[in-house]
C-alpha cells in the first residue's frame, strides 16, 4: 500500500510540473518569435536579421562582403557560418571552440554573446546593445546542447 501511495504521489507531482510548462517557445524569444533551436533558424533570425528591438544582424560586421576580413575571422554569412563556427577554434581564445557541440558552457560564442568576464574585446553584438534576450540565448544554447547540427 505504501509503495502504491508513493507512485501516485510521484505521478501527481509530475502532472503539476508538466501543467506548469505550457509556455510556448515563441513567448520566450521576444523579438524573434519564430526562433527555433536549429541552425537554419539561428542563421535567419539572429545572424541575418535585425530584429524589432533594434539588435543589429550579426552579418552587419561578420561577413566578407566587399573583400574585407570579418572581425576575428568569423564569417557569419549564409553558406560560410556553420564551418566558421562549429568545431572551429576561437582566434581570441584558442583553447575554446567557437561552438563546442553538446557543450554551450565551453562555447566561446556564448561567452561573447553574454559578455562574460575573460572575453577578448567587447560583448556582442558590438556596442551598447540591445543584446540578445535571455530567451534567444536559451535557444542558441539548446541548439548547441543538441549537438550543433547543421539543420
Amino acid at each position: 500500500m505504501h509503495i502504491r501511495f508513493m507512485v501516485l504521489a510521484a505521478a501527481a507531482v509530475a502532472a503539476v510540473a508538466v501543467a506548469g510548462c505550457d509556455e510556448k517557445l515563441s513567448d520566450l524569444t521576444g523579438p524573434t518569435p519564430s526562433l527555433q533551436p536549429t541552425f537554419s533558424s539561428i542563421q535567419h533570425e539572429i545572424f541575418d536579421t535585425t530584429d524589432p528591438s533594434g539588435r543589429l544582424a550579426c552579418i552587419n560586421c561578420h561577413t566578407n562582403a566587399g573583400g574585407r576580413i570579418p572581425p576575428a575571422g568569423l564569417n557569419l554569412a549564409s553558406g560560410a557560418s556553420y564551418t566558421s563556427l562549429v568545431g572551429a577554434s576561437s582566434t581570441e581564445k584558442p583553447g575554446l571552440m567557437r561552438v563546442n557541440p553538446g557543450d554551450p558552457e565551453n562555447s566561446y560564442i556564448i561567452h561573447k554573446l553574454e559578455g562574460r568576464a575573460g572575453i577578448i574585446g567587447v560583448r556582442m553584438p558590438r556596442g551598447n546593445g540591445p543584446f540578445l534576450t535571455e530567451g534567444q540565448m536559451l535557444v542558441i544554447k539548446r541548439w548547441i546542447e543538441l549537438g550543433a547540427k547543421n539543420d
